[in-house]
């Protein structure tokens, strides 16, 4: 089969999948779609990605495999911690003063970065009044994360991250270790809202006051990046903060000039008042 042919099967497979299932993964960055859709093919047992067009479109059963190979569910908790030390230190004073929060992880993925500002809100003394969206479109990840449970050997590397992010309590303060697991404390998600919600297709619902999309841009062509900061902005209250991946940024966005950049080095932006 010729990268030409197998070029089209990916393109005929991604519009099936929007057009019988509404998950639209056709603008996202075609050379990790197509790594991923590959993987899926080999792992999943076809020779062909049409043959396994065929089967997706006539087993809704198998749609879950395939979102677990197009969504991308690698993540650790304080993943990169100078991040979450400038939110401590630098974002946290701003949203002191407001009577009520709303926080949103947008892809939150299997819940890490959830667990973490829920962790970071508490020790900081604002969980109480916050309010936190954990949002993706992989059901089996949403499950995931509000499961909060995670392989025991991760927790070593948790803990460093959790450190280095200028926590003053122990990790090990929120999670019970059990048959080579760590269960997160069920209160770390007593203030979570999950939701299936996606940047590609859907719209605002709720007005935020922080918005954590970290990693996730990544994967989008430019127009769909620039939806997805359209939405961040009219999510956002006036001065809320939108935090993004190291990798990631809004210089190219048509909506670059609704933000200001709060703390360049970790990306993160204060949503301009208007």
């Amino acid at each position: 089969m010729t990268e030409a042919v197998e070029d089209i099967e990916i393109q005929l497979l991604l519009e099936a999948v929007y057009q019988h299932y509404h998950y639209d993964f056709r603008n996202y960055a075609r050379a990790s779609i197509k790594r991923r859709l590959i993987q899926a093919r080999s792992r999943m047992g076809y020779a062909s990605i049409s043959a396994m067009q065929s089967d997706v479109l006539h087993d809704k059963t198998l749609l879950p495999r395939l979102l677990d190979y197009l969504t991308v569910q690698v993540s650790e908790l304080f993943r990169d911690p100078s991040y979450f030390r400038a939110l401590r230190e630098q974002v946290i004073p701003h949203l002191r003063t407001y009577a009520s929060l709303k926080v949103w992880v947008a892809g939150c993925s299997n819940g890490e970065e959830l667990y973490s500002l829920s962790i970071l809100f508490r020790e900081e003394g604002l969980a109480h009044k916050t309010m936190f969206y954990a949002t993706d479109i992989n059901p089996t990840a949403l499950k995931a994360a509000q499961a909060g449970v995670y392989p025991l050997e991760q927790i070593r590397r948790f803990t460093e991250n959790h450190q280095q992010s200028g926590g003053h309590s122990s990790l090990s303060d929120y999670y019970t270790a059990d048959y080579g697991r760590a269960l997160f404390d069920q209160t770390l998600r007593s203030q979570v809202v999950f939701s299936d919600h996606s940047l590609v297709t859907d719209a605002v619902f709720g007005e935020m006051h922080l918005i954590s999309c970290r990693n996730v841009l990544i994967y989008f062509d430019r127009e769909l990046q620039d939806r997805a900061a359209g939405l961040f902005r009219d999510s956002l209250a006036r001065r809320g903060f939108l935090g993004l991946g190291s990798k990631e940024s809004l210089r190219f966005s048509s909506h670059a000039g609704a933000f200001s950049e709060f703390v360049r080095d970790e990306k993160i932006y204060q949503r301009i008042a208007q």
